[in-house]
């Protein structure tokens, strides 16, 4: 047997030589190595924009910079791996990768496109510079995300190359939707219980197509009071419901994005947003008809003129929810066809009230007199026009 004490240097040597080893790997593990950045493989939610002064790019924080005209970022594009963006688009948006044109939009939508096909045939695959531009403004950057690239199947054509398709918006939160419609039905019990004589003078159909006397009564009686006022504001939740449904990018219009700034996810901030446009247009209208009436000479027709168009407006807006009922059960199945009727009973809405209007003034003062088609065309016309461009033919 060896003696323990003969032992002693063999195991100081070796706890030396372990003490060695474990400082030296110490000293390595704890030395920081900075990682090469991981390639970009999709869209991130940081953009960056361009720092004149330095000549450079830096992240832009939306709290801090002031909104630019172009955003920046770098992304990872192989012609063999889809890269899928949708994106809210105002005409001349363009996108750019490494300062060469692949898309420009032609009218306000939403777009959903494959990125990797737009990659120019002169750039490698790789990590490029994407650039968003907007000319006349600043681009909606939260719009900005990923969707699935359906793949087609045998015999189907692919998607070509440089030409961006329109994404119908499919309306999500449809319990928000469902709650809205539930207090809509509620209210309009509840006014129906409160002012039943009044509501079943002003829902009359039949005297939508009288010329008695009690119809002139009737269009002669002051257009504002507390019952017109609960129906014209569920008149108006009714129409933002709607076109919160149809058109979730609505705010994406440069007019209305330079005063409020609502994400497309709010859904119950843009119905209320939506809702107090519509109110304050549908009451505006009458200062704007007092003064062009005034211009043109023709007080006498106001009252008689506002009068209707707030019948036909209120009367046409109990069908509103029926409209917006049917669009969230069938659009599912049949977006397309479902978002054109629903865009066709908007319409109809809109020039059906213009021409019921133009039916009553003709009788009181003939629309042959060209001064008072002039005036017609001021006040119901033009504002037609106006609206089916930004609710209806813009989407």
């Amino acid at each position: 047997m060896v003696p323990i004490s003969s032992s002693r240097p063999g195991l100081l040597r070796l706890s030396l030589l372990l003490g060695l080893a474990w400082a030296w790997c110490a000293a390595h593990a704890s030395e920081y190595r900075q990682l090469p950045p991981a390639p970009p493989t999709a869209l991130a939610p940081d953009w960056l924009i361009h720092d004149a002064a330095r000549n450079r790019l830096i992240f832009y924080l939306p709290g801090y910079h002031q909104p630019a005209h172009a955003y920046y970022q770098w992304v990872q594009v192989s012609r063999n791996q889809p890269f899928p963006l949708s994106f809210a688009a105002q005409p001349g948006l363009s996108l750019f990768l490494d300062n060469q044109l692949v898309f420009t939009a032609r009218t306000a939508t939403t777009y959903s496109l494959d990125l990797a096909q737009l990659l120019p045939p002169q750039l490698p695959a790789g990590t490029h510079l994407l650039a968003v531009w907007q000319p006349d403004g600043s681009p909606a950057l939260a719009s900005f995300v990923g969707v699935p690239v359906s793949s087609a199947g045998p015999g189907q054509p692919g998607t070509q190359a440089g030409r961006a398709q329109p994404r119908l918006p499919s309306p999500q939160g449809q319990n928000v939707y469902l709650g809205f419609l539930l207090v809509l039905g509620l209210s309009y019990g509840a006014v129906r219980t409160t002012y039943q004589p009044g509501l079943a003078r002003i829902f009359q159909i039949d005297e939508l197509f009288g010329n008695g006397s009690d119809q002139q009564a009737f269009l002669t009686k002051p257009a504002f009071s507390l019952l017109n006022l609960l129906l014209v504001l569920l008149f108006a939740l009714s129409f933002g419901l709607l076109l919160t449904a149809l058109h979730p990018d609505l705010q994406n219009l440069p007019l209305l994005r330079r005063f409020f700034d609502v994400p497309e996810t709010a859904i119950v901030a843009r119905v209320l947003l939506y809702t107090a446009i519509i109110t304050m247009f549908v009451f505006g209208k009458y200062l704007y008809v007092r003064i062009l009436a005034y211009i043109f000479g023709l007080q006498g027709l106001v009252n008689i003129q506002y009068r209707e168009f707030l019948r036909t407006t209120l009367l046409a807006g109990l069908f509103l929810p029926l409209v917006l009922l049917l669009y969230l059960s069938l659009n599912g199945g049949f977006p397309r066809p479902v978002a054109w009727a629903a865009n066709a009973a908007v319409g109809i809405v809109l020039a059906g009230t213009v021409l019921r209007v133009a039916r009553t003034v003709h009788h009181h003062a003939s629309l042959l007199n060209l001064h008072l088609f002039a005036y017609l065309c001021a006040t119901e016309v033009l504002p037609l026009l106006i609206l089916l461009k930004l609710v209806v033919f813009t989407y």
